[in-house]
């Protein structure tokens, strides 16, 4: 019988940690990033940059591939030096801190852009970012 009421109780807490497993899974996935609700946000970024096959440098550099690459590194473009020398490479983390700041984050920076403060839209702008590499 004590092996029973053990099993019992023992299937009652693999039903509440399936249960909150779930729940974190829900919410993970509410609040997952939404690349074409970033292409949307990009729009405030198209003064400046563009992104995609024919994209080319403009007042600020061209974005395709900036996940993954050291800041102040596309060919062509002329940089401050604190771009150049700032040491960042762009990882989500980075390009999060960034985008929400870009003066705080590279002090010095030319980019004049005010930054996006809502996570949601910064994080969905990083999604449609990494769509092109």
């Amino acid at each position: 019988m004590s092996l029973t009421l053990t099993f019992a109780k023992g299937n009652t807490m693999l039903r509440r940690l399936a249960i909150a497993a779930f729940s974190l899974l829900s919410v993970a996935a509410a609040q997952a990033q939404d690349a074409e609700a970033g292409k949307t946000v990009f729009n405030q970024c198209r003064a400046c940059h563009q992104i995609g096959e024919n994209a080319k440098n403009g007042v600020g550099p061209q974005l395709n591939g900036v996940i993954g690459r050291k800041s102040g590194s596309v060919e062509g473009y002329a940089y401050t030096d604190a771009n150049k020398n700032s040491g960042k490479t762009w990882d989500d983390a980075t390009f999060l801190a960034y985008i929400k700041d870009p003066k705080a984050s590279i002090p010095g920076t030319k980019m004049v852009f005010v930054g996006i403060k809502d996570e949601k839209k910064a994080a969905d702008l990083l999604a449609y970012l990494k769509t092109f590499k």
